[in-house]
Formats: structure tokens, sequence, C-alpha cells
């Protein structure tokens, strides 16, 4: 049995980009969180996202 936790998507409203303090967009697929204005990715563990610059990924030009 796997307890996979749901992203909750109405959490995008209250969520921007620590480093642009931009919006973010979801990435279902990747399960993670994009800030197009900071070029990284935020990801997502276990339906919590994790908006810490250390943890983010820089997406590729």
């Amino acid at each position: 049995m796997t307890d996979t936790k749901q992203f909750d998507r109405h959490m995008l409203e209250a969520l921007v980009c620590p480093v642009a303090q931009g919006r973010l967009e979801y990435d279902a697929e990747a399960q993670e969180l994009i800030s197009k204005s900071a070029n990284l990715a935020y990801p997502i563990r276990d339906g919590i996202p994790v908006m810490l610059f250390s943890e983010a990924r820089k997406l590729e030009e």
C-alpha cells in the first residue's frame, strides 16, 4: 500500500517563489512548482512543496 499524497492545487493561490516573489505553475508530471521568473523548479514531496532555494532545481534555458 502506497501513501502518496496529492498536491492541493488551491495552495498555488497562497504560494509565491521565495526568490522572485512571483507566481508559480504546477507541473503535475514532474511534481514540481515552476517559477519562470526565477528559472527554478521547487520539488513537491509527499504532497508538500519544498520552497527552499537550496532544494530548487535550475531550469534549462
